[in-house]
């Protein structure tokens, strides 16, 4: 699991799961004549704890887990992700049902202790699960539309520093290293590992002290130069040739090489080799 792939929409809905769970263990009743050892928290109705609490609890664990995961898993055709958003949207509703019948908890609890006169009011954890519930469904559905909330909630990899002259580079977290077949930041595209400087891919040798240079060959306007990048979020790479289909997915904290520019997107090459478009650019980091 890829905990770098968390964004801020799913910081907002860990924040109020823990609320939730907070809110379970206070009193969800306040009625007045009882002590407050004597009022009943979540814990102590089955059916609003798994209507309100678990339910959303439950939910922002699916959110987290199916954004952390590296493949998305489906349970009765559904992303976790989508499944999760669901059960927050159901928590908040469930929650606002509780706060406006407080009558129904009070009956099923105190029906054979007190006279039905007597009307209870919502409790502190009550009110608190109302909000951590609302919270919740807000920030699982904002963090899917809202484009602040899809940002890296760790923040995206740094770029390698630049090294001295003759220096070995080191690889940071998820770069690709300068082990033979890979290519170096900052070389020109095409050139090839351990190939001795003054003399550039395909054999041709550059001109030495006191030799007359040849002519230089004109570059094409907007000629692509190849560069290290980072996603933000999990981003599918697609192939070449079109096809809709995903050949790989580019995570979060890792470099890759973009070494053609496709239209708006890039043609982007992995660790293992592989080519293929990236088609949303959006956010990327460049090293």
């Amino acid at each position: 699991m890829n905990f770098r792939s968390l964004t801020r929409g799913d910081g907002v809905v860990i924040g109020a799961a823990v609320l939730l769970f907070i809110a379970s263990f206070l009193n969800t009743l306040d009625i007045d004549g009882l002590p407050d050892d004597k009022l009943p928290n979540a814990w102590e109705n089955g059916n609003l704890l798994l209507s309100v609490y678990l339910l959303g609890i439950i939910g922002a664990a699916l959110i987290v887990v199916g954004r952390a995961l590296p493949q998305q898993r489906k349970v009765a055709g559904l992303d976790l992700g989508q499944l999760g958003v669901a059960f927050a949207i159901a928590s908040a509703w469930s929650s606002l049902g509780a706060i406006f019948d407080t009558d129904q908890s009070y009956n099923f609890v105190f029906d054979s202790s007190l006279g039905r006169g007597d009307s209870p009011d919502a409790g502190v954890g009550l009110i608190l699960g109302l909000i951590g519930a609302l919270v919740l469904a807000a920030g699982a559905v904002a963090g899917l539309i809202v484009p602040a909330l899809k940002a890296p909630l760790m923040g995206g990899p740094k770029p390698m520093a630049p090294q001295p002259y003759g220096g070995q580079p080191q690889g940071g977290y998820g770069y690709p290293g300068a082990g033979a077949g890979q290519p170096q930041p900052g070389a020109p595209y095409g050139a090839q590992p351990g190939q001795p400087q003054g003399q550039s891919f395909g054999g041709q040798p550059q001109p030495q002290a006191g030799q007359t240079p040849p002519p230089a060959q004109a570059q094409p306007a907007g000629d692509f130069s190849p560069f290290w990048f980072a996603v933000p979020v999990p981003r599918p790479l697609y192939a070449e040739d079109g096809s809709p289909t995903p050949i790989a997915e580019l995570a979060p904290g890792t470099w890759y090489l973009a070494v053609e520019q496709r239209g708006p997107g890039l043609v982007a090459q992995t660790q293992d080799g592989r080519r293929g478009v990236l088609q949303d650019t959006t956010g990327i980091q460049r090293g």
